[in-house]
C-alpha cells in the first residue's frame, strides 16, 4: 500500500530532475483536413491522415484507471465540462458513474484511494506552482476536504498502512518551507497529529504500523545517509551510507508488512543497481535480482504482506521477472492475450482483481479489468479512442556509439510510408526532431508517445536519446555525465544526430532540435555551442544561466543541493562558478543563428521565468529574432490541455517553416488558452492571424 500510494505524491527524491511533467491527453474531435506546409514528402507520407493536435495532447476520454482496495468500486479520471475531475462506479455495474470532484481551472492528475476504501483522494497545486495540498472525498457523502489547508506549503507521504487502513503518515513544510514535518492524519476526523519535527533531514520512511524508521539526509560528499529512527528520535549515526556516485542509484525501496524485511535498490560496489532484501534485525542482506545492463526498476509487491513477487528490467524495452509462481502465471496468461506492452495500475488488497494498461504502441492505449480467480479479461476503457484508425507509428529501439565508447539506448519513430521494409531507415533521409528528454536524471522510454507521433506524422523521423547521465543505466552511465552540462552531454546528441545522418535516416540540413526542461536547456545549448548542427530549437521550460538556475532552487530542495553542485559544478567555488557560466547558453547568445521558439510557464518554481527571460532579452539585444511564448497559469511544463494544443500548434508550425512538413492550421487554438505571444508572432506561419482572430 505504501509503495502504491507514494508515487502519487511528490516526493523529495524525485524533486531532483527537471524534469517535463506528461502532457495530458485527448478530446473526441472531427476529422481535420490534410493541410500541408513546407516541402514534398513521400505519397504516402503526404496522403496519410493527419492526425489532430486535440487527439494527441487534448483530455483523454478516460484515464488512471484503479480498483478500490476492496474492490467494489472502479475509478478513473475523465472531462467533466472540460476539466479532468475524479469519477467512480460500481465494480459491478460500470455503467452506474458519477462524478467525485468538480475542478473547473486545472486538471486533477493525481490521485488513489484511501487505505480504508472510504474516500478518494488527490493532490493538486495552484497554476503549476507545485505547492501540492492533499483533498480528500467522501465516498458516502461526496463531501470534500482540504486535508492540508495551509499556504505554500507541498505535501508528502511518509508512510501508508496495510493493515492500519484509517491513517497516513504525511511530511508537511508549512512550518519551514525547506523541512517536512512527520505528521500522523486521521481519516476519518481530519486531525493532523505533529510526530516528529524535522530540522535537518530530506525524507523519511515509515513501517506498516505507521512508525518512523528511518531519515535520510545527503551527506558532505554529496551522497545519502541513512539514519535509524527510535521512538520518534533520530539516531545520532547513520546505519547505512552513500557516496555521491551512488545518491541516484541507492535508495531504500520500502518494508514488509511485519518490517522484518528492508528492500533496497542498490549500486554500492557494483555498476547497475540491484534488489536486495536486508535483515531488519541483522543488517544482512540478499541479492534478488540483478541486471548487467540496466538498473532494477519497478516491482511488484503482494498487496497484504509487501513482499516482492516480481520485477522489471527497463533497458531498451521493459522486461518483467516474477519471483512468485502465481504471478508468473498471471503475467504470461496476460501476455498471450495483450499486443505489445502492459502492466498492473491496481489491485484489490485479496489480489484477485487487477486494473491492467496495454500499450499497443500503433494502437491506442487500453486499461481492462483482469479477474484473476474467473481468468476473465473485460475491457474497462480505450484512453483515446478517437487514435483508433490513424496511422500510429512503431517505435525502434536502437542502441548509438558515441564518441567515447558509451553505448546510448535510444528510440527512433518515423514517418508513415516512409519505411517501406519496416526495418527502421527509411527509403531516403527526412527531416528530423532530435526530441531531448528533462532532468537530465532521468530517461527516455519505449512506448506510446503523444509527441513522438505528432512529429512523425507531420513528416519527421524523432530521435530521443538516453545521452550520458541519463537514468536506468548503471551508476557508471549517470557518473560519466558528472560536471558535463554543454560538454560530453552534448557531444553525445551530437553524436547520435551524425548516426541519423550517416544511416540515412535524418537530412543534414533539416535537423530540429526540441525538449523540455533540460531538453530546454540541450535546445538552447545546441543552437549556441554548435550553431552549425541545427536548423531550429524549440525550447519549453528550459533554463539558460546554471548559475541564477541554482540560486533559485525551491526551498524543499535546499536539502539536496549538495548533489546539484557536484554533478553540475559548486557555485561558491572559482572553478565550479567557471564550469556552470561556461555550459550556460546566455552567455553564448550572440551565437544564435537559427530560429528560436521558447515556451515558459510564470509560476514555474524549477526553472523560473527569468531564465527565460533573460535570454530573450540577449537575443533582442543583439538583434536575434525569436518567438516567446508565455503561459501565466502554467509551471514547469503545460497541465492545461488547452495550453498544451496552443503550444504544438506554434510548435508545428514553426517547424514546418524551419524544416519542412505538414502542420495543422493555427485556426482558433489560441483561444481557449491563456498563451501570452510576447515576442516574435511574425516568425510562426499564421501566428500573427490567429492572434488578430
Amino acid at each position: 500500500m505504501q509503495t502504491a500510494i507514494a508515487r502519487f505524491l511528490v516526493s523529495s527524491v524525485a524533486a531532483v530532475a527537471f524534469t517535463l511533467p506528461g502532457l495530458a491527453g485527448a478530446e473526441t474531435h472531427p476529422p481535420v483536413s490534410s493541410a500541408i506546409t513546407g516541402a514534398a514528402m513521400t505519397t504516402k507520407a503526404q496522403t496519410a491522415p493527419l492526425i489532430p493536435r486535440s487527439a494527441l495532447f487534448g483530455n483523454p476520454t478516460r484515464a488512471a484507471g484503479q480498483i478500490s482496495p476492496d474492490g467494489k468500486w472502479l475509478s478513473w479520471l475523465a472531462p467533466r465540462d472540460g476539466v479532468l475531475n475524479i469519477w467512480i462506479a460500481p465494480a459491478d455495474n460500470p455503467d452506474d458513474a458519477r462524478a467525485m470532484t468538480a475542478a473547473t481551472d486545472r486538471p486533477i492528475r493525481q490521485y488513489f484511494w484511501s487505505p480504508d476504501a472510504r474516500a478518494v483522494m488527490y493532490i493538486q497545486d495552484k497554476g503549476g506552482d507545485e505547492n501540492y495540498l492533499l483533498y480528500r472525498v467522501d465516498l458516502a457523502s461526496g463531501e470534500e476536504t482540504t486535508v492540508t489547508p495551509f499556504e505554500n506549503t507541498r505535501v508528502e507521504l511518509v508512510g501508508a498502512s496495510r493493515t492500519i487502513r484509517d491513517k497516513l503518515l504525511l511530511g508537511i513544510n508549512n512550518r519551514d518551507p525547506q523541512w517536512h514535518d512527520v505528521y500522523l492524519l486521521d481519516l476519518a476526523t481530519g486531525d493532523l497529529t505533529l510526530v516528529l519535527e524535522n530540522n535537518a533531514y530530506a525524507g523519511f520512511l515509515a513501517d506498516d504500523n505507521l512508525t518512523v524508521r528511518m531519515a535520510m539526509s545527503q551527506n558532505e560528499a554529496g551522497g545519502t545517509d541513512y539514519f535509524r529512527v527510535e521512538n520518534d528520535t533520530v539516531e545520532a549515526e547513520p546505519f547505512e551510507t552513500t557516496a555521491m556516485e551512488d545518491s541516484l542509484t541507492t535508495a531504500p525501496a520500502g518494508y514488509t508488512t511485519d518490517g522484518k524485511t528492508l528492500y533496497w535498490i542498490d549500486s554500492r560496489g557494483r555498476n547497475t543497481a540491484a534488489l536486495f532484501a536486508q535483515d531488519t534485525a541483522t543488517g544482512d542482506k540478499r541479492l534478488i535480482a540483478e541486471d548487467d545492463k540496466a538498473d532494477i526498476g519497478s516491482t511488484m509487491r503482494d498487496p497484504l504482506t509487501g513482499e516482492v513477487e516480481a520485477y522489471a528490467v527497463d533497458y531498451l524495452t521493459t522486461e518483467w521477472h516474477a519471483i512468485d509462481p502465481d504471478i508468473a502465471a498471471s503475467l504470461e496468461w496476460l501476455g498471450e492475450r495483450l499486443e505489445g506492452d502492459f502492466g498492473v495500475n491496481s489491485r484489490t488488497d485479496d489480489d484477485t482483481v487487477w486494473i491492467v494498461w496495454n500499450d499497443p504502441l500503433v494502437k491506442p492505449v487500453a486499461t481492462y479489468i483482469y479477474d484473476r480467480k474467473a481468468g476473465t479479461l473485460t475491457p474497462f476503457y480505450v484512453s483515446r479512442p478517437e487514435l483508433e484508425g490513424m496511422p500510429l507509428q512503431p517505435m525502434h529501439p536502437r542502441e548509438i556509439a558515441s564518441r567515447d565508447g558509451l553505448t546510448l539506448p535510444s528510440y527512433l519513430t518515423l514517418p508513415p510510408g516512409s519505411d517501406a521494409d519496416g526495418d527502421g531507415v527509411p527509403n531516403a533521409p527526412v527531416p528530423m526532431v532530435l526530441l531531448v528528454h528533462g532532468g537530465p536524471w532521468a530517461r527516455d522510454g519505449y512506448g506510446f508517445n503523444s509527441i513522438h507521433q505528432m512529429l512523425a506524422n507531420r513528416g519527421y523521423g524523432v530521435l530521443s536519446v538516453n545521452f550520458r547521465g541519463s537514468t536506468g543505466f548503471g551508476k557508471d552511465f549517470i557518473n560519466a555525465g558528472n560536471k558535463q552540462w554543454g560538454l560530453k552531454m552534448h557531444d553525445d546528441l551530437i553524436d547520435a544526430v551524425n548516426w541519423a545522418v550517416d544511416q540515412g535516416i535524418a537530412a543534414a540540413d533539416k535537423v530540429a532540435i526540441m525538449g523540455g526542461s533540460y531538453g530546454g536547456y540541450a535546445t538552447l545549448a545546441g543552437l549556441t555551442f554548435t550553431p552549425e548542427t541545427f536548423a531550429c530549437g524549440v525550447d519549453i521550460v528550459g533554463p539558460s544561466n546554471l548559475e541564477t538556475l541554482l540560486s533559485t532552487i525551491p526551498p524543499y530542495w535546499a536539502p539536496m543541493v549538495k548533489i546539484f553542485h557536484e554533478r553540475m559544478g559548486d557555485p561558491g567555488t572559482a572553478e565550479g562558478l567557471a564550469t556552470l557560466r561556461a555550459a550556460s547558453p546566455l552567455y553564448k547568445a550572440d551565437r544564435i543563428e537559427k530560429p528560436l521558439l521558447i515556451a515558459q510557464g510564470a509560476n514555474d518554481p524549477r526553472v523560473k521565468q527569468a531564465e527565460s527571460d533573460q535570454i530573450v532579452g540577449a537575443m533582442k539585444s543583439a538583434g536575434i529574432p525569436v518567438t516567446y511564448v508565455l503561459y501565466p497559469d502554467e509551471g514547469h511544463g503545460f497541465a492545461r490541455p488547452e495550453n498544451n494544443i496552443a503550444f504544438f500548434a506554434i510548435a508545428e508550425n514553426f517547424l514546418a517553416e524551419c524544416i519542412g512538413g505538414r502542420a495543422e492550421p493555427l485556426g482558433d487554438a489560441l483561444k481557449p488558452s491563456s498563451a501570452e505571444i510576447v515576442e516574435g508572432a511574425s516568425h510562426v506561419k499564421g501566428l500573427d492571424a490567429a492572434l488578430a482572430s
